[in-house]
């Protein structure tokens, strides 16, 4: 009973350090969800636009967000060792990389705009997501700024404050969309660009607000005050951060990537399965974001204790991450279960579309255990600087066991749609017993 208390108390204090953390990144995964309902009350088309372009931009621009990790869990060991100077020196630098990658993955996209043309997709509905990606690839850039700001507020445990940001982002973006969408108060109606454009304008206010708040702040002053002696650059420095950046780039980019290319190959079936696809992915992604921030809760807790060389410590708050992403997996399950007929009608009221979602989130429910469990597993080891081996078995789990067996039963066994997600429950499966396994 002792051993169990002390589980559900470390769990009590993961929780209220990621509490915050889920609230923004579920104001961050809202966001979306406003633009594709907006979107998807337009056109079906559209809204399958809007999912092939997400489809396309959202591997750059994990590797993007898996490098502003890197700052958080630094930041957080400094953190540990109550070391302020170094603390601010990961931050000069830290911002210093993802500046660089934000540019690059923009410019990137940029440049590759014309493959939306090469993907056997409805020419229609390639047609229309080529505006929105150019100005969708120019918003990375505010995005992964304000991401690398978060992270550094995170590591140091004030993970109110970006959350603050995000939530007054969505009525913004929401009023914007309603403007630029749909042309109301004289503005001209943009439809889907209008939803892009929305997205640009709301990611750059919440930057150079985050800035603001971090240069003024009192909380900050001391590791701004230490920016003098200390903000300079470091080759040894970056190397520290890409070492934990890039592995964690390339475990998201991995797992990110599979969901992409199974949009894709929804797609190559029709404009109808890819709509579909888009909703049920939609729901997925949302109850994914608190799973996203109980792993970013846990990670900052353990890098804490990593930079004491607290090892019992690091044990126990895993633990206690697992057995709480499991019971959020669980109540996932039941709540799909529950709703799989009522929530696709939120996003579209095409029947076919609706009815083929409905089905999907079926197989949604299936991996949102394993989908909880992984992301915590991932979270905890990056914490202990473990991110190379779980790398490689978050490559093999999906891109050579889940992905290969999805496009079997799609394509060779005529599925279509629903073999692509019974790949991705055996890919979410696979991962989140070798994550666990390997923190234990």
């Amino acid at each position: 009973m002792h051993g169990f208390g002390l589980l559900r108390n470390e769990a009590g204090k993961t929780l209220k350090l990621a509490g915050p953390i889920i609230l923004g990144e579920l104001a961050q995964m809202a966001l979306s969800l406003i633009d594709t309902a907006m979107v998807g009350s337009v056109s079906y088309k559209q809204l399958a636009a809007a999912a092939l372009v997400m489809s396309v931009v959202n591997i750059p621009f994990v590797f993007g967000i898996g490098l502003t990790m890197s700052v958080s869990q630094l930041v957080a060991m400094a953190h540990g060792r109550n070391d302020a100077q170094k603390v601010s020196h990961y931050l000069y630098n830290g911002f210093l990389l993802c500046t660089v990658a934000a540019i690059i993955i923009s410019v990137g996209l940029e440049c590759s705009k014309d493959i939306l043309f090469h993907l056997k997709q409805d020419p229609e509905v390639a047609a229309m997501a080529v505006p929105f990606l150019r100005i969708i690839g120019i918003s990375i850039i505010p995005m992964i700024l304000f991401m690398t700001l978060k992270q550094f507020t995170d590591g140091l445990e004030y993970t109110r404050t970006a959350m603050t940001l995000s939530l007054i982002a969505l009525p913004l973006n929401a009023f914007l969309n309603w403007l630029l969408i749909f042309g109301n108060w004289g503005f001209p109606r943009l439809e889907l660009v209008g939803a892009a454009w929305g997205t640009l304008i709301t990611r750059t206010l919440i930057f150079i607000a985050l800035a603001i708040i971090i240069f003024k702040h009192r909380t900050f002053r001391r590791y701004i005050a230490a920016g003098h002696a200390n903000w300079k650059f470091s080759w040894h420095t970056i190397k520290e951060l890409l070492g934990i950046g890039i592995p964690s780039s390339l475990q998201a980019g991995m797992e990110v990537g599979v969901f992409a290319v199974s949009a894709i190959l929804v797609g190559t079936i029709g404009a109808v399965e890819q709509a579909a696809h888009q909703i049920a992915m939609n729901c997925a992604a949302f109850t994914f974001m608190v799973s996203m921030g109980l792993a970013q809760g846990g990670a900052i807790r353990v890098s804490n204790a990593y930079g004491r060389n607290d090892w019992r410590h690091i044990l126990t708050i895993g633990k206690s991450s697992m057995l709480t992403a499991l019971a959020y997996g669980v109540l996932c399950f039941i709540i799909f279960i529950s709703f799989n007929n009522f929530l696709p009608r939120i996003f579209n009221d095409n029947m076919e579309v609706v009815a083929l979602a409905s089905y999907l989130l079926i197989f949604a429910a299936i991996f949102q255990i394993s989908d909880a469990t992984q992301a915590v597993g991932v979270g905890l080891l990056r914490g202990a600087k473990d991110v190379k081996i779980p790398t490689l078995l978050v490559g093999v789990a999906y891109w050579v066991v889940g992905l290969p067996i999805g496009y079997l039963l799609a394509f060779h066994f005529d599925m279509k749609a629903p073999g692509i997600w019974t790949g991705l429950i055996i890919g979410l499966s696979l991962v989140s017993v070798f994550l666990t396994i390997r923190f234990l």
